[in-house]
């Protein structure tokens, strides 16, 4: 086992640098030369697993942060980034932007601030051209994206959150009924009574707190796995507030409206890890190889929760397979995101037509799966799958999403999806992008706009099999 060379160097170096280390000193500690350790710094020597772990334990980092998928994440925003029609001109190079990303993620990152930032301003600039309303209140770094870089940069794992919303459980599910022990937890402890509501009664809610009346108000048309969740959502804002609060904080966020979203996104992920501790959850995953619906039936859960619960499952001594959720709507939108295999969605326009999430709309209710190649080589399995929620009155419409979810093509054996299917001759691997506007793939017959970063060529004598030709050179 040798970790790639390409990157491994610079990383290593970053770390010696950060603690303000020698090489002879750092070398000292790792038992090897400086001469080897100048080596491996510069990519000439490849490192063993034995001096991996040794790195690890020597410097006090989690050895999942040697891994490519931040650089690859960095990489994708990079590349968005220089597709930026005013930066044609420059013609960055792939190669280019991975040594970048090697040598200084934090400029690297930098970089694709600041072209949030100027996105944003344009953004604001074209409504007051235009005489819309300009987001006179918005910060230059929006909310949404801030708070799902949050969620990201943590590899959707938060430690200290896991340990409250374990310690609501053992104190709420005490008999075994899970829904009575959290209205009874939230009436003992709180002094908060639940009531289940008239959907006409709600406006329109489906959860509405009256802290002056110390009542928790949930609709009628709510499932019982709703209701559920629901409550743990409340004592999550109650139990952990402390804990959600640390974690915001150490965060530095740009704005309150950052951390409401990260606020709400982390009693999301109580409320889950209530209704699924971490232990007893992923340890059932590993029994029934990641079944969704076995999984559903055991812990009394919605798809959708199960499939969120898994891309939470990084605890650093106990690590599940890591799982990409992806969730959207059937105009392509994408409502919630979260990825700990390292597939990246552009966040500026669709993602990619042949991409098996979409697809799910096509057969509504049926799990699909696709294993799918980036342009950068990284191979995924993917599953998709549509769920539906009532309106809950014949006035009110259904509303449908489909939900991805993924793992590195390494890590699919772990599925009971993949039983039956060759993984190594990859014959039926469907080649996707990122979106169309970065994907240089020139043989698509769903390509809906050119890449930005190549100069359209216009030949009204030829017609190939895109809708776009263009010039991969330029």
């Amino acid at each position: 086992m040798v970790a790639r060379k390409t990157l491994l160097g610079a990383k290593i170096r970053r770390l010696r640098q950060d603690r303000s280390l020698t090489q002879a000193q750092a070398a000292e500690r790792l038992g090897i030369s400086p001469s080897y350790l100048n080596l491996i710094e510069h990519d000439e020597r490849s490192v063993t697993v034995s001096l991996l772990l040794k790195l690890g334990q020597t410097f006090g980092v989690d050895l999942q942060e040697l891994s490519d998928d931040a650089e690859r994440r960095l990489a994708a925003g990079l590349r968005e980034v220089f597709a930026e029609p005013t930066l044609s001109g420059h013609a960055v190079e792939a190669v280019e932007i991975e040594r970048l990303v090697a040598a200084s993620p934090k400029a690297a990152q930098a970089v694709i601030d600041l072209y949030r930032g100027w996105r944003a301003a344009r953004e604001d600039a074209q409504a007051l051209t235009l005489g819309l309303p300009s987001g006179t209140t918005r910060r230059v770094v929006l909310p949404a994206e801030e708070a799902r870089d949050f969620f990201e940069s943590r590899a959707n794992y938060f430690a200290e959150i896991e340990d409250a919303a374990e310690a609501t459980r053992l104190e709420a599910a005490s008999d075994g009924d899970l829904q009575r022990g959290l209205a009874d937890h939230l009436q003992k402890r709180h002094a908060i009574a639940v009531v289940v509501a008239a959907q006409a009664t709600m406006a329109g809610a489906l959860r509405r707190f009256d802290p002056k009346a110390r009542t928790l108000q949930l609709s009628e048309v709510l499932p019982p796995t709703s209701r559920r969740f629901h409550l743990a959502y409340q004592l999550a804002l109650l139990d952990a507030r402390e804990a959600i609060g640390r974690a915001i904080a150490a965060a530095k966020l740009a704005s309150p409206d950052s951390e409401t979203l990260c606020r709400v996104g982390l009693a999301n992920y109580f409320a889950g890890a209530v209704l699924m501790p971490y232990a007893p959850f992923l340890a059932a995953a590993r029994e029934a190889r990641y079944d969704i619906e076995t999984l559903m039936h055991r812990f009394g859960v919605s798809y959708e929760q199960v499939c969120h619960r898994l891309s939470t499952l990084q605890r650093p001594t106990d690590r599940g397979v890591p799982f990409f959720f992806v969730r959207i709507d059937i105009a392509g939108n994408v409502t919630k995101r979260f990825s700990a295999a390292g597939f990246h969605l552009s966040r500026f326009g669709g993602s990619c037509p042949r991409w098996v999430t979409h697809e799910a709309f096509l057969t509504p209710g049926l799990l699909r799966t696709q294993i799918s190649r980036l342009p950068d080589g990284s191979t995924f399995f993917c599953l998709a799958r549509t769920v539906e929620r009532p309106g809950g009155s014949f006035h009110a419409p259904a509303s449908r999403h489909a939900i991805g979810i993924g793992c590195a093509l390494s890590d699919a054996r772990s599925l009971v999806y993949a039983d039956g299917l060759d993984l190594e001759r990859l014959q039926a691997v469907t080649e996707i992008g990122i979106g169309c506007r970065l994907c240089e793939r020139a043989d698509c017959r769903q390509r809906a706009f050119p890449p930005l970063q190549h100069r359209l060529v216009v030949d009204e004598t030829v017609k190939g099999p895109s809708a776009y030709s263009f010039d991969a050179r330029r």
